[in-house]
């Protein structure tokens, strides 16, 4: 049966091309993971299974389970062709990209296409902040931008936006601004100084004179 929530996104992981982990994002929704922390050995209630919950991230909680999930993802994908997998009961969408991959992670019943877009999105939001750059140096660069980016996208596995454009808008660097001039659009060169020098000197003349008067 498919998942009628709108938790539908278990992790997000960015991971190069030696099976490192640059960054990882995982959810769970807030009233399972209350509930986990309060009776760690309680069952999914039968309500939240019959809507597409059995434990949601569950098996992926503690780091030690989530870098063995990671590793066995970046094994299973890093030979294959495809963009979709089924990883221990988990629906895998990824995207290669020159020397690292973006896998999204979601329950096995979850579906792709919603997933899908995600995934696309998160690739085309992170292209323009990196001006089409995506790759493993440029996202360790901009880590705080790749992580807000991915931030507005998605919120304790609720999927809460996928247009690119606005997302990447929300999170870029804004220029230096001083007074209404952009200092970034200033161009500081020796005809600069000489013309700054050469006015300073006239303001100058121009008190002696009137001192002198």
């Amino acid at each position: 049966m498919s998942n009628l929530s709108l938790y539908t996104t278990t992790a997000v992981v960015l991971i190069d091309s030696d099976g490192n982990r640059l960054l990882a994002k995982y959810y769970d929704p807030p009233h399972l993971r209350q509930q986990t922390v309060a009776e760690p050995n309680r069952k999914p209630n039968p309500g939240m299974v019959q809507l597409g919950f059995n434990g949601f991230s569950s098996q992926l909680r503690t780091l030690k389970d989530q870098r063995a999930f990671e590793k066995t993802m970046w094994e299973k994908t890093r030979k294959s062709t495809g963009d979709i997998l089924i990883i221990q009961n988990h629906l895998v969408l990824y995207r290669s990209i020159i020397d690292m991959t973006i896998y999204v992670v979601a329950q096995e019943s979850e579906n792709e296409l919603m997933l899908q877009t995600l995934l696309n999105s998160f690739f085309d939001a992170i292209s323009i902040l990196l001006r089409n750059q995506v790759e493993k140096r440029s996202v360790l660069e901009n880590l705080d931008l790749v992580s807000l980016c991915l931030d507005e996208m998605v919120d304790d596995g609720i999927i809460l936006e996928t247009d690119a454009v606005a997302i990447a808008s929300r999170v870029s660097r804004p220029k230096a601004d001083v007074g209404g001039v952009n200092l970034a659009d200033i161009t500081i060169n020796e005809q600069t100084i000489m013309q700054a020098f050469s006015t300073l000197r006239d303001k100058a003349a121009q008190k002696i004179l009137q001192g002198s008067l």
